[in-house]
């Protein structure tokens, strides 16, 4: 029996007795242990919170009172513009966005419009910007992105997420010109996220070829990638000597990242809450923060229980390491005829025989800001008292996608 997390249950479970579940947690204690990792890995250098791995104000605004974290990168321009609203003064939007009224309401509002930064790898967007401003004649910040794939025989066999076009240091440098050319723009950052690096688990349980395989490719992907994004800089300072900020990273890559000397700022969230995802990893351990609680409402029989709801898949590929981990009691698995359930799942194991009409099982999510996609609070869980309920951005009424 692992003892540890028999002692986390068992506070949760007293924490939360007041409350009917299902339910949603924060174990701060955990969470800033993790937010203390994410700073001792960056090195000295900011890290900036991602914040569709939050997708909570009050956890963004504690995350960014500690030191070593300054900024955020946001996912819609919608987020962007209700976070500078809420009293957040550096948003980087991470995305590419067409969202016409947003971009009027940005390029008429001086405190928007030097608060935010917007992300750009297409002339065409910036054609966008401009057909929308509606008037609005303040400056637009914008960041340029990289394309961190790995490419292999001869760009053949492409590893890494599929985002932006600009892949060669001349290929940004020539959209930086073009940036500067045009009135009404200024190219402030650069970004580049390596996902294949720092989203892709190196350890996977049980398969020590594919891990070893994984870790080969990563760290070729990792040279490959310091060398060319150090020549993209390059190739963008002679256009624009004054850029602020190069970013780079992810959760899984942040040591890594930080050595670069061509980047200077460490973007990370999904540290922070440690989903199932981020479990298999060589490079770092975190500590499990964010877990949901689901009510134990039949028992069909010797070792099996059926709780309520459950069914939040996570975004990506389709597959069973998307599902949440039942987590405790330890010892729970899926029926696999039924898997995790809309309004009900059915959970198997000897654990189920210990339960009662009423208990609690703790899930993890396999991503991290995706719970609060379900959930409109999170109850703030500090020993085995919950000390806080603070909103989810979808308990403000906020569903960005």
């Amino acid at each position: 029996m692992d003892f540890a997390a028999a002692r986390d249950r068992a506070r949760y479970d007293r924490a939360t007795a007041h409350l009917d579940a299902p339910l949603a947690i924060m174990d701060l204690d955990a969470f800033d242990a993790n937010a203390d990792d994410l700073v001792r890995r960056a090195a000295g250098k900011p890290v900036r919170v991602a914040s569709k791995s939050v997708r909570c104000r009050a956890l963004l605004e504690r995350v960014l009172a500690r030191p070593g974290f300054a900024g955020i990168m946001s996912y819609t321009l919608a987020e962007s513009i209700w976070l500078v609203r809420s009293g957040f003064e550096d948003v980087l939007l991470a995305y590419p966005s067409a969202d016409r009224a947003g971009f009027a309401e940005l390029a008429g509002d001086p405190k928007l419009a030097a608060a935010v930064t917007v992300m750009v790898d297409d002339p065409a967007q910036l054609e966008l910007i401009d057909r929308s401003r509606a008037g609005g004649a303040e400056e637009v910040r914008v960041c340029l992105e990289l394309d961190t794939a790995l490419h292999l025989f001869g760009g053949r066999v492409r590893v890494g997420a599929r985002r932006s076009p600009l892949r060669q240091p001349g290929e940004l440098a020539e959209l930086a010109r073009a940036v500067a050319a045009r009135p009404g723009f200024r190219v402030v950052g650069l970004m580049g996220y390596e996902g294949h690096v720092a989203g892709v688990g190196d350890a996977l349980a049980g398969r020590p070829l594919r891990s070893r395989a994984i870790r080969l490719m990563q760290a070729a992907a990792r040279r490959e990638l310091a060398a060319r994004r150090a020549e993209a800089v390059r190739a963008v300072r002679a256009v624009v000597p004054d850029l602020e900020f190069v970013n780079g990273g992810g959760t899984g890559s942040v040591q890594q990242t930080a050595a670069e000397e061509a980047v200077t700022e460490i973007a990370a969230g999904s540290g922070l809450y440690v989903p199932r995802l981020f479990d298999n990893y060589t490079s770092f351990r975190g500590r499990p923060a964010a877990l949901f609680a689901q009510p134990v409402v039949r028992r069909p029989g010797v070792g099996v229980v059926t709780v309520l709801g459950g069914g939040y898949p996570a975004s990506g590929a389709a597959g069973a390491d998307r599902l949440p981990e039942p987590y405790l009691p330890q010892g729970l698995r899926y029926d696999p005829q039924e898997g995790a359930g809309e309004v009900q799942t059915p959970l198997l194991g000897s654990p189920a025989d210990d339960l009662l009409i009423g208990d609690r099982v703790w899930f993890r999510h396999a991503k991290a800001g995706e719970l609060c996609e379900r959930f409109e609070a999170l109850h703030l869980v500090e020993g085995d008292r919950v000390t806080a309920t603070v909103p989810t951005y979808r308990g403000e009424g906020r569903t960005f996608l």
